[in-house]
């Protein structure tokens, strides 16, 4: 029974979701980090031009430094958030200058300005501030001591800057993963496409069209394809065989029907009441001939329906061997031929199959033996272990048949050139069926000088759990 267990749509839908997802979510964290290092790097170029600029404007008055802070450095720190700026020009000694800083510049930071220009982030009265220091030689003047300028403003402007650019980068993200999932819809319909072409082509085939598929499909669907047109092969095979098989049951059937009416046709023409008798005698065994026919015509058909799910019971072959050959010694077909058990073995022998399938195996396979081997011939039934397997066997001393038709016996309505006879053709190919159906193996073997064997080989199990009685005592 076929279940539905989702869409393939959904699936592939939700892989490429989670895919995307995860790698949106690092794309994420990555434009943050990028959006405030590209708002940082903006920001301190800002204060670096700005301290540039204040540096350029300092002037010197009896030796002293003087210093007016010019409208362009302003401007140039001027944002539209209205932060608050500060500066401070400091001597190397730490003395302010001129400087409206509410604190003091920390003189590790002055220590390391003294190298190389610093930027720095601290915090003062609750607010996160932005420095950057820079200390400029007065080299030319009539001192030559350097000073330090440091500018600095409140980070509000920054992290505006750095959250429209994240808006930005998140706008163009969502964009993106909207393109992406038409483009992914309009993909899945594209790479499912060969998928659907097979469905409506197997949608209207018809119901008897076995031919192989006549389709271009992808790599991927290609082992799809083979195992779909060995199913049709199968199915076609199966189907030729059913078709042949009614065609020659048919035939089978026709020829005795045939004889029954033109018996009766001759006796209903006649007044002579020997006549009458001998016409009955005639329809009577043509009528046991056909229901005969018949009946192994039902069996093959219920052992080729069989399903594998049916349950089955451990068998004792030497008691089903006993019996059937009890029950077939005591018909009046076998009052010519010497129908014998050989020697069963001592330990009863179990084998996992149907009771009556057992049965069929023995009587078609004596039948036959009684039918195209000639009056007083010998017919030895026997069964005996060969390592893990039980040997059953049916041999006669008749005829027998050529190496080569062993191997069309096996077929329905076969007789391997004996058409003489009035069996049906359908023993052994009764007998093969069961063999298939429990696992067994049948095989043909001519014997010397003349005489047929048919051996079957049933695999051995161990025998039945019997639970103890009460009464009884272990050992």
């Amino acid at each position: 029974m076929i279940e539905t267990t989702g869409s393939l749509k959904r699936r592939l839908a939700v892989w490429l979701l989670v895919t995307v997802t995860g790698l949106g979510v690092l794309l994420m964290v990555e434009a943050w980090r990028s959006a405030h290092r590209a708002s940082q790097q903006a920001f301190d170029s800002q204060l670096e031009s700005a301290a540039l600029t204040i540096a350029e404007a300092v002037q010197w008055e009896e030796s002293e430094p003087v210093m007016e802070v010019p409208a362009a450095a302003l401007q140039i720190l001027a944002t539209q958030q209205q932060e608050r700026v500060f500066y401070a020009m400091l001597t190397t000694d730490g003395e302010p200058v001129s400087a409206n800083m509410p604190f003091t510049i920390m003189p590790a930071w002055r220590a390391q300005v003294a190298n190389e220009p610093l930027a720095v982030t601290t915090t003062f009265d609750d607010t996160s501030w932005r420095l950057y220091g820079r200390e400029y030689d007065s080299a030319g003047w009539i001192t030559h001591e350097p000073v330090q300028i440091w500018v600095g403003h409140t980070r509000k402007g920054r992290k505006a800057l750095a959250g429209e650019l994240f808006e930005r980068s998140v706008g163009h993200f969502v964009a993106m993963v909207l393109l992406a999932g038409v483009l992914m819809i309009l993909t899945m319909r594209v790479a499912l496409a060969p998928m659907r072409r097979l469905r409506h082509l197997l949608r209207r085939r018809e119901a008897d069209d076995m031919r192989p598929l006549d389709t271009r499909v992808p790599e991927e669907m290609r082992e799809l394809a083979d195992t779909l047109d060995h199913l049709f092969a199968r199915q076609r095979q199966s189907r030729e065989s059913l078709l042949r098989f009614t065609a020659d049951a048919s035939h089978q059937l026709k020829t005795p029907l045939a004889g029954l009416q033109s018996t009766s046709e001759l006796a209903l023409q006649s007044a002579d009441p020997a006549q009458w008798h001998t016409a009955l005698v005639t329809m009577h065994d043509s009528a046991e001939r056909t229901s005969r026919l018949a009946s192994q015509l039902l069996s093959l058909a219920r052992l080729r329906h069989t399903g594998e799910s049916e349950a089955v019971e451990l068998v004792d072959l030497n008691s089903v061997l006993r019996e059937t050959l009890l029950d077939w010694a005591g018909r009046q077909v076998a009052s010519q031929h010497d129908l014998g058990l050989a020697e069963l073995p001592p330990e009863p022998l179990w084998v996992r199959a149907d009771a009556w399938a057992i049965r069929e195996v023995l009587g078609n396979l004596i039948d036959n033996a009684l039918r195209y081997t000639p009056p007083g011939s010998q017919i030895t039934v026997g069964v005996k272990r060969q390592g893990d397997e039980a040997l059953m066997f049916v041999e006669d001393n008749g005829p027998g048949v050529t190496y080569e038709a062993c191997h069309q016996l096996l077929r329905p309505f076969e007789r391997g050139g004996r058409q003489g006879t009035d069996g049906s053709g359908l023993g052994l190919a009764i007998v093969d069926s069961i063999a298939q159906h429990f696992g067994a193996r049948l095989l043909l073997e001519t014997l010397e000088p003349h005489g047929l064997m048919v051996k079957l080989y049933l695999p051995l199990y161990p025998p039945p759990y019997q639970p103890r009685h009460e009464n009884e005592q272990a050992p």
